[in-house]
């Protein structure tokens, strides 16, 4: 029997409490103990961003940390995003600009994009690239994610 430690976390604002292996990465307890698999398995080094997901409100790659590392904290993930069956403003903007071909990239992006956003403040085309330098799509080339992103921010700052 392998060593099991006690976590508890909240996710999508609901709270967690589950026995993990100390090597459990928090992508699988989202994945596999959690069901919620709009967050993805992507290339497992932190370079796609296809794991990215909210912790305490700040966008970071869940396939580079220990579930036993957020323990009492809070993780949102895409599944979070919308409330009561309603399209948040960020993933209309994907929509509305066709941001989104495959859509396996796309909960990275919208995740990086909730942090942007909460950031509040206008951004210009070349600090969205940047913000957004650890998502990869391998479909639509960046103009149009690039493009609803600009036009989110910027109207949530009032930019």
């Amino acid at each position: 029997m392998s060593l099991r430690i006690d976590v508890s976390l909240q996710v999508n604002g609901e709270t967690h409490e589950l026995a993990v292996e100390p090597r459990h990465l928090l992508l699988d307890l989202l994945r596999d103990d959690l069901g919620l698999t709009g967050t993805k398995r992507g290339c497992e080094e932190g370079v796609c961003g296809g794991c990215t997901v909210l912790l305490d409100g700040r966008n970071v790659k869940s396939c580079l940390l220990l579930a036993v590392q957020v323990s009492g904290r809070a993780v949102t993930t895409v599944e979070g995003v919308a409330v009561d069956g309603k399209l948040h403003a960020i993933q209309e903007a994907f929509i509305e600009h066709g941001a989104l071909q495959c859509g396996y990239c796309t909960p990275g992006f919208v995740m990086t994009t909730m942090a942007l956003v909460a950031a509040g403040r206008p951004l210009d085309e070349a600090e969205v690239r940047e913000a957004l330098t650890g998502n990869t799509c391998r479909c639509t080339g960046y103009v149009h994610i690039v493009a609803a992103v600009l036009d989110l921010v910027n109207r949530k700052s009032g930019g």
